[in-house]
């Protein structure tokens, strides 16, 4: 688990040059460049690393910056960065992981305007405390109230980043339900020791484990 930075798959894409310029110029203007990399900082958008095609490297955009390469920007919308990522970073230690099951699946998250987004998988964005001397004060591995970002390609250019209670994915030979879930929050802590079991004490390779008892 990486602490600030992390690497993610290259994506070859476009950024909104304003983003270059601290949104003061350059509107409606883009350039290319590869994402590389991702910051995690807590209370913040997940933000990328990128590399521009003079050689440049910019830190640190959110992604509401970024549309996809094969796109003419003038008909991609302009979507603001909590349209595409309903939460911020939990900690400064990120995960990246690239799911070979959901590789290539298409998935559909609903918007805040009630209306769905349909695109691509590319990778997953997750969050944990590393190390228990350090004291946690985010919410990472608190299970009410952790999220994962899975990484989406949509269909109208953009790029989105949204946890598994907003994405319905589709798996042709899996997913036949269409109706939207009706699931609860996970708020256990599931804990397979410390319930009153008891090891023998011998040197056996396969020792007892018995109920102590009461």
């Amino acid at each position: 688990m990486s602490y600030l930075n992390a690497n993610v798959p290259p994506i070859y894409c476009k950024v909104r040059k304003e983003y270059l310029y601290d949104l003061k110029k350059h509107q409606g203007e883009s350039s290319d460049c590869v994402i590389f990399g991702i910051s995690s900082i807590p209370g913040r958008a997940i933000l990328f690393n990128i590399m521009l095609s003079n050689g440049a490297c910019f830190w640190r955009l959110p992604i509401s910056a970024f549309f996809q390469k094969k796109y003419d920007r003038a008909k991609v919308p302009d979507m603001q960065v909590h349209e595409l990522e309903l939460w911020n970073s939990l900690s400064y230690y990120p995960s990246v992981t690239h799911f070979s099951f959901l590789e290539g699946k298409r998935g559909k998250y609903l918007g805040l305007d009630k209306k769905f987004y349909h695109g691509h998988y590319l990778f997953t964005i997750d969050w944990a405390h590393p190390d228990s001397n350090t004291l946690d004060v985010e919410h990472s591995e608190i299970p009410d109230e952790h999220k994962c970002a899975h990484i989406l390609a949509l269909d109208n250019g953009n790029y989105a980043a949204q946890p598994n209670n907003r994405i319905l994915w589709r798996v042709t030979h899996y997913t036949t339900d269409n109706s939207w879930p009706d699931y609860e929050v996970q708020t256990t802590i599931w804990d397979s020791e410390n319930k009153g079991l008891s090891t023998e004490d011998s040197n056996k390779m396969f020792y007892n484990v018995e109920y102590e008892n009461k």
